[in-house]
């Protein structure tokens, strides 16, 4: 029966949803406060209700409950508790309770801090919510119950997918949902503020807000899978141009267009018109990644689906909810007036700059990865666009943008002096130009372009600390004012510093390890050593391993310099019985911010053994440029603005109301 009582509790959240979808409404059109005010408590307890479902299911992964379908396919009575409880979004029904969990938890959040929003605008917010919500509850419980009974109950279950099973993936698709989901409620207050009639600093304020929040964690989710990837999955890269890496790459791009432009309107009052439609655009990317990823018409280890009925359903509620946003938007947009004027060289118009090329990016991404699924469903052809197509498309659209990126803080609102802002990067492009030179020194001039990339990476990470040192006083200002202003400086000023700093580190990293980065496949047998990076790396034997749910075939390496071991490091293959499955366990050595990175392959004669071996400099600073940028975001959010009450705004019908 508790099964079933999981069950019980989405039919209720779906339920109440609707009734949030409906009934609030009809308040808002026909001024019935009372209808209104039921939304924001009713948004809590559907929140309420999703999460004791959730709760259920986690239980029955738990204690093994073989009874349920969802539990025998995707777990083991001897899998670690860890991997028991990440089985329950290890899959395409788990999933998307996990999904509809997050949305009803920002809808809840969103009630419970939105009182000083007028009545009005903030429960159609909850009202557009509660459409997702049905959508997605409906889609579960008729397409993707995970509470479905198995008859007769099975004896074992036939555990987790085994590159699952790790910490990573137990962390991975959360953050990743709370980005994308997040972006829900910025889609949501962009229709509800067409409905409601008044774009303005408030809406830029709040979108904002919400913006951050999502795109940390989509940061976060992003740095998270890209490491998993390249330790997990034994091939070295850190990222593939894999569909479903895209289909987080494009919200994500999106949504650092969207906080910029964000800032706009918050504080000049501009760029109203395309705010909204980069709400719009920014969720409506995140719903595609879920079509793609949970549709089945990708072959992935991130998609769960197998029925295609699942993914016409999906492509349905995909079709109504962007086309209905963008049919509002057409009616409405033309209303909109901007009130704020400024100067092509300002901030405003850098920002617009860095808008352009961040979606013309989303754009070549998007080509090229829904191109290929589209030849094939109306040609029959099978093509791959892969990683060259992209390189040679998305990098070029990046470099200027990442060049204006220091200009931009130092060009003052309205109008700006170009000439001003270049002297004061004066510091920073003589930093970028001697990187340069050193790197075509110490390659001998044969890698201008990786020198150049060196240069461009140094030129964005010193330009926003060019910014930090001039916003606390001139050249000559004594170190005791200095500090005081350092203290003195907002959030959200750290939040851009960290970010561009961040966005230059990543940067650092990659041009690193593909310019000075070394490979090598040999056989070798214990007692054997290789020379790589100036050290050497022994081999000193195997090991056998019975883990919980595996077999492990454990291979062990000493680092030495001048004889002198330095590190140690084991690989391992491991075999999961219950699916006949082989996998491999990457052996990383830290050295600074550089690894080896060490990977098994098939086993030879005389007890001897092919291995892969990197060299992979300076590679961890691409993941710490990720955690500097999510740093920054965070910092933002500790801005004083996000705290000011919001002042409410006049009451109206709103087929009465005019958009300013």
């Amino acid at each position: 029966m508790f099964v079933e009582l999981g069950h019980f509790l989405l039919i209720l959240a779906l339920a109440l949803s609707l009734y949030q979808a409906i009934v609030p409404l009809a308040g808002v059109f026909f001024n019935d406060s009372r209808s209104v005010a039921t939304a924001r408590p009713v948004a809590g307890l559907i929140f309420i209700l999703v999460a004791l479902s959730f709760c259920v299911l986690i239980h029955a992964y738990i204690i093994s409950d073989f009874s349920v379908l969802n539990v025998v396919l995707n777990s083991h009575s001897e899998q670690p508790l860890l991997f028991k409880i990440s089985g329950v979004w290890g899959n395409h029904e788990g999933s998307m309770l996990l999904w509809v969990l997050i949305l009803t938890f920002f809808s809840a959040i969103f009630a419970f801090f939105s009182k000083n929003l007028p009545r009005n605008l903030g429960a159609l917010v909850l009202v557009c919510q509660s459409f997702i919500a049905v959508a997605f509850l409906a889609f579960i419980l008729f397409t993707s119950n995970p509470f479905q009974r198995l008859e007769p109950p099975g004896l074992q279950g036939r555990d987790l997918n085994p590159i699952l099973q790790d910490i990573g993936l137990s962390l991975h698709p959360p953050m990743l949902y709370l980005g994308y989901v997040g972006f829900s409620i910025c889609f949501s207050f962009a229709v509800a503020t067409l409905l409601d009639g008044c774009v303005d600093a408030c809406f830029g304020r709040l979108v904002r807000l919400w913006a951050v929040i999502s795109w940390i964690f989509l940061t976060g989710g992003i740095t998270m899978g890209s490491y998993w990837a390249y330790y997990e999955l034994g091939w070295g890269g850190y990222w593939f141009w894999d569909p479903v890496e895209n289909a987080s790459l494009m919200p994500w791009l999106s949504g650092v267009a969207l906080l910029h432009s964000a800032i706009v309107l918050e504080k000049r009052s501009s760029l109203k018109i395309w705010t909204v439609l980069l709400a719009i655009i920014t969720f409506s990317l995140s719903l595609l990644g879920t079509f793609l990823v949970r549709s089945g018409i990708l072959i992935s280890v991130h998609n769960f689906a197998v029925d295609s009925m699942r993914g016409i359903v999906i492509l349905c509620i995909l079709a109504f909810f962007i086309g209905g946003a963008l049919l509002l938007f057409a009616f409405r947009a033309p209303m909109i007036r901007n009130s704020g004027l400024f100067h092509p060289i300002s901030r405003e118009g850098a920002i617009i700059f860095n808008n352009m090329f961040l979606m013309t990016t989303v754009a070549t991404v998007l080509i090229g990865t829904l191109y290929p699924l589209l030849l094939e469903v109306l040609t029959g052809t099978k093509i791959s666009v892969g990683a060259p197509f992209f390189n040679w498309t998305f990098c070029p659209l990046m470099l200027p943008l990442l060049l204006i990126v220091p200009f931009g803080p130092l060009l003052t609102w309205k109008r700006g002096d170009i000439a001003i802002a270049a002297e004061r990067l004066l510091l920073s492009f003589a930093v970028a130009l001697a990187v340069l030179a050193f790197v075509l020194y110490i390659t001998e001039g044969q890698m201008v372009l990786a020198a150049a990339g060196f240069g461009l990476a140094f030129w964005v990470i010193v330009g926003a600390l060019t910014d930090i040192f001039i916003r606390t006083g001139i050249p000559g200002t004594c170190w005791t004012l200095r500090w005081k202003r350092f203290r003195q400086l907002p959030g959200a000023f750290w939040g851009t510093a960290f970010a561009h700093v961040g966005l230059g580190i990543t940067l650092f990293g990659m041009i690193a390890v593909t310019t000075f980065g070394e490979e090598y496949t040999i056989n070798i047998k214990k007692g054997d050593s290789i020379a790589i990076a100036g050290r050497k790396i022994n081999f000193d034997g195997y090991e056998v391993y019975n883990g919980p749910n595996y077999d492990e075939h454990r291979l062990h390496f000493t680092l030495t310099e001048e004889n002198h071991q330095i590190g140690h490091v084991m690989t391992s293959r491991r075999f999961f019985p219950s699916q006949s499955v082989q996998t491999t366990e990457t052996g990383l050595l830290w050295d600074g911010l550089s690894q080896y990175y060490i990977v098994p392959g098939d086993y030879i004669d005389n007890n001897g053994m092919i291995i892969h071996i990197w060299w992979k400099p300076q590679v961890l600073c691409i993941w710490l440029g990720g955690f500097f940028m999510m740093a920054g975001g965070v910092f933002s959010l500790t801005d004083k603005r996000f705290r000011i009450g919001v002042l409410k705004r006049k009451r109206q019908r709103v087929y009465n109301r005019s958009l300013k």
